[in-house]
């Protein structure tokens, strides 16, 4: 094995040994949060003997399912998104699988669900990426570990929307984009976001870019239009409150034709 393995498979294997030297206590050679089990690391060895990684870096941010690496690829910087088995809240992620008629038949171990959650996510960021929605372009995925784009610089993953202070002009033009791309994501992905708020939108060179995608939903889910009326609800709150601006009728403009509102 050792004689075949790539320059990036060694660099994965140098950045395993100092995870496995720090915590050498462990059979299973798991850091903190059980990010890394041996399968995990067999999932990383994976990806990069395909190519998708080059190097792995250190850690960008802790959520409440997934830890977030930063990672090299042959076209710059990566964020590795890697969802832990052991910790992930296995029924809300049921919740959204079930009525999605592309995963809604996954049922039994914790492992299975969080690679059906993995992969949705996987192609729900590339069907708003091909209907012109800003999001981190996918690249590959392996059972529990997500592949993308890096937003952001050097390293640093962009600010998230919460912890910037636009001017107004630019809030009113970041409200604008946001609600093109809800009625993007609506009327030609065929989704509905499903965690919209300035939690899960990073700001980015001028521009709003949404993440977490994974909770996102095809239109015939049957908590869509609930969904929906909370990202609109989500939005409008957060840009009133910090730039008193922005509407949700401005946002149902968008998403619901002129003549049906009047019929309406």
């Amino acid at each position: 094995m050792t004689d075949i393995k790539s320059s990036h498979l060694k660099k994965i294997d140098s950045k395993v040994d100092l995870l496995r030297e720090r915590f050498k206590d462990s059979d299973d050679f798991k850091v903190k949060d059980d990010v890394f089990d041996r399968r995990t690391l067999m999932n990383l060895y994976s990806l990069a003997s395909k190519g998708s990684i080059e190097s792995l870096g250190g850690s960008i941010s802790t959520g409440k399912e997934a830890n977030i690496f930063h990672a090299l690829g042959k076209e710059g910087g990566l964020a590795i998104k890697i969802y832990r088995i052991n910790t992930s809240n296995f029924k809300a992620m049921q919740d959204y699988l079930v009525g999605d008629p592309r995963f809604g038949s996954i049922k039994g171990t914790k492992r299975a669900i969080i690679n059906a959650w993995n992969k949705k996510e996987f192609r729900n960021l590339k069907r708003a990426a091909e209907a012109g929605v800003r999001v981190p372009h996918p690249i590959a995925m392996r059972e529990n570990i997500l592949v993308m784009e890096l937003v952001g610089e050097e390293g640093m993953a962009a600010p998230q929307l919460k912890d910037v202070d636009l001017s107004p002009e630019e809030a009113e033009r970041v409200f604008e984009e946001l609600c093109t791309y809800v009625s993007q994501l609506y009327k030609t992905a065929n989704l509905v976001h499903a965690d919209l708020s300035e939690y899960n939108i990073l700001y980015h060179k001028g521009h709003p870019v949404l993440i977490d995608m994974g909770q996102s939903v095809t239109l015939e889910h049957p908590m869509a239009k609930t969904f929906l009326d909370r990202d609109v609800s989500n939005l409008t709150r957060y840009f009133k409150k910090k730039y008193n601006l922005g509407s949700e009728d401005a946002i149902w403009s968008k998403l619901i034709p002129d003549t049906d509102q009047e019929n309406g």
